[in-house]
């Protein structure tokens, strides 16, 4: 409990010296140092959970990343999943939930990165709509999406139904999907602060090329990933197949 109060304590600390450093990052053009910035964030959170916390981060497959433009379709178990991902990838933007813009400044740094904000309080047509806009936006400037196809946090050992969205992705810029493997959740758990020592894997799968219908995709993906994941699971000691959970029921 002591190396989890420690590593969120430093974590909050970056956190708020990144928002504060990409102020008057925001006033420059382009998008290059606050990309520059975040990437230094991200990396310098990653060397804080292996030095406080203890978790130490082995990164596979990256051989199977594809030059050019490509889908990251990560499996999503922990608050730390972004850390690993972010920067792996170069030129990356990433698909989120609008509720990141309720904190000071959060929006601005996001629509800088280019990120792809959902509008999750608009309903499902406008969702889509913000998402078809973002990727549109995406596939003109040639960056690579990362997106959590479960659309929740799940606990390792579970997943949720994989949603068609990364398909319509997919389909839209016609690139391949990169599907993303990890085991973090066993030692980061969900937003939990307890962390627990060991080695975390995350693990970049063979790409999906385009072309597959969207039952055939949505079924290759949920395989490769959770199938994966499981492996992973074992390796870090834990047993078991990946099992469904459904879906949560989004309150209004």
């Amino acid at each position: 409990m002591i190396r989890g109060l420690l590593f969120t304590g430093a974590y909050y600390a970056l956190s708020l010296l990144c928002i504060l450093l990409s102020l008057p990052a925001m006033l420059l053009p382009g998008s290059g140092a606050i990309r520059w910035l975040v990437r230094t964030y991200t990396c310098s959170v990653r060397f804080c959970l292996r030095w406080i916390a203890g978790i130490h981060i082995e990164v596979r497959g990256r051989e199977h990343l594809p030059q050019g433009a490509f889908i990251v379709a990560a499996k999503h178990q922990s608050w730390g999943d972004g850390f690993l991902v972010y920067p792996e990838v170069e030129n990356l933007v990433f698909v989120t939930g609008d509720h990141l813009e309720k904190y000071p400044f959060v929006g601005g740094i996001l629509r800088k990165l280019g990120a792809i904000v959902i509008d999750t309080c608009g309903g499902g047509n406008r969702s889509a709509e913000s998402l078809a806009e973002g990727v549109q936006r995406a596939k003109t400037d040639g960056r690579r999406i990362l997106i959590y196809p479960e659309g929740h946090l799940a606990p390792p050992g579970y997943h949720f139904p994989y949603k068609p969205g990364v398909w319509h992705m997919q389909k839209t810029m016609d690139v391949p999907v990169v599907p993303v493997a990890t085991n973090l959740g066993i030692f980061w758990r969900q937003q939990d602060i307890r962390k627990t020592p060991g080695k975390a894997v995350l693990e970049f799968l063979k790409p999906i090329e385009a072309g597959l219908s969207k039952s055939e995709f949505l079924s290759r993906l949920q395989t490769d990933t959770e199938e994966a994941s499981s492996s992973l699971a074992r390796e870090a000691g834990k047993t078991g197949q990946s099992e469904r959970l459904p879906a949560p029921v989004r309150a209004h």
